[in-house]
């Protein structure tokens, strides 16, 4: 199973569309976003997936009453951090900001995939037993810096895509 993982969209409607076709052309088994997709008609275009979305709002999202309304609409799981879910037997946690990340891996030691956002940097970091990743920056303007991520919940190897 292939995880398409992607944080910070932050209304760049273009951007979401790039996004979504590099999804849809992976061949992603599912989408996670991380959070701060900002407004409900960006939201709206994940529904151009040939996947399911699912995902946490960010701090960016917390004034965007129509989120919640497009996510039931397209059957989006979406809900505020964490969102802790079970894929392909292993379990994993998604959080838009990092600052949670020490007390998951304290509190639940069958957590082996943490995804995050919010700091709109690259990580991938190995903490114990727990692999930790954010894609870093898809909501700027320099062409090519942009990443999204793929996640292979086998072996838990991950992928940078820049546009």
């Amino acid at each position: 199973m292939i995880l398409g993982v992607v944080s910070d969209t932050h209304n760049r409607v273009l951007h979401v569309e790039e996004i979504i076709n590099i999804f849809n052309t992976e061949k992603v088994d599912k989408v996670v976003h991380t959070g701060d997709i900002t407004q409900a008609k960006t939201l709206e275009k994940f529904s151009k997936l040939k996947c399911p979305l699912i995902g946490v709002y960010g701090n960016n999202d917390l004034q965007e009453e129509g989120l919640k309304k497009v996510a039931k609409e397209n059957n989006f799981l979406m809900q505020d951090p964490p969102l802790i879910l079970t894929l392909n037997e292993r379990k994993l946690a998604v959080l838009h900001e990092p600052d949670g990340i020490d007390d998951l891996i304290a509190t639940d030691p069958s957590i082996e995939l943490i995804l995050h956002g919010h700091t709109h940097r690259y990580r991938e970091e190995q903490i114990g037993r727990v692999k930790v990743f954010n894609p870093g920056e898809c909501a700027g303007s320099i062409s090519g810096k942009n990443s999204i991520g793929l996640v292979n919940l086998v072996n838990l190897k991950i992928k940078r895509i820049f546009f």
